[in-house]
């Protein structure tokens, strides 16, 4: 793999300042960039060694904590090794996060971290693409419809509440999506149960968005993250070899 320079960063919102993690190849330059949104545990290690493995792919990755709002990550001190006993605990204590990020507040973020990689110099000019994970494939979804021009595609891993019947919910600003996406579902998610799921491809059908939604068989919400006890080695390399794919197609 490429080798990868990364750091830490800072990136001043309208609301504060967000921590963030940059990495590109340590050569050359400027690469297409990505935004990668995290998941509800984190920037943490384990979203670092992503970004890392991207960024050797040719690419300038940014992963900001999302929940800035809230302190610098990790807002909730985290075990090396994320169980099912302990998710009751951290999802308590990360609950005023989650309520403080309002799709708002996000989509304001949002044109704060593209504009941040629109002045950085080894982001290259024009769209950049995004990759979210559990909630974080939501955000992407909102990214997509919120900044048409500036998306060239999305992708959402083991993405939660996708659909729901809610007036704000992600997948109603499909109608203003240019980019194309992808989305490699969790089989059997609670977190976004077969009938989000079908609403979710029917509206991107129906507003004639370019995208492919699959499920990964067999696999657990969470199945990307290594730190964690739903870790699926098979299923989180099916998700490079998508992501990597769809990035070759729109760059």
């Amino acid at each position: 793999m490429t080798a990868v320079q990364g750091t830490a960063v800072d990136v001043r919102t309208e609301d504060g300042t967000a921590d963030a993690y940059v990495t590109h190849p340590a050569a050359g330059g400027p690469y297409p960039a990505v935004l990668l949104y995290m998941d509800a545990f984190g920037l943490r290690p384990r979203l670092r060694e992503m970004a890392d493995r991207l960024a050797g792919a040719g690419y300038t990755v940014l992963v900001p904590n999302v929940f800035y709002r809230n302190g610098r990550a990790p807002v909730a001190e985290l075990p090396e090794f994320i169980d099912p006993a302990a998710r009751p605990d951290l999802f308590r204590l990360l609950g005023p996060a989650f309520e403080a990020l309002t799709p708002e507040r996000a989509m304001r973020d949002a044109d704060a971290y593209l504009r941040w990689l629109e002045r950085y110099p080894a982001a290259a000019d024009g769209p950049v693409a995004l990759t979210g994970y559990c909630m974080g494939a939501g955000l992407a979804l909102r990214t997509a419809g919120t900044y048409p021009d500036r998306v060239a595609a999305a992708a959402g891993f083991h993405g939660a509440d996708l659909a729901t019947e809610a007036p704000d919910s992600p997948h109603l600003v499909a109608g203003r999506i240019t980019a194309e996406l992808y989305f490699g579902h969790a089989d059997q998610d609670p977190g976004l149960p077969a009938e989000q799921q079908d609403r979710l491809t029917a509206a991107l059908a129906e507003a004639g968005v370019r995208h492919r939604c699959e499920v990964y068989e067999g696999a657990r919400h969470g199945y990307t993250q290594a730190d964690t006890a739903a870790y699926d080695p098979k299923a989180a390399e099916r998700h490079w070899a998508a992501l990597l794919d769809l990035l070759g197609r729109t760059f």
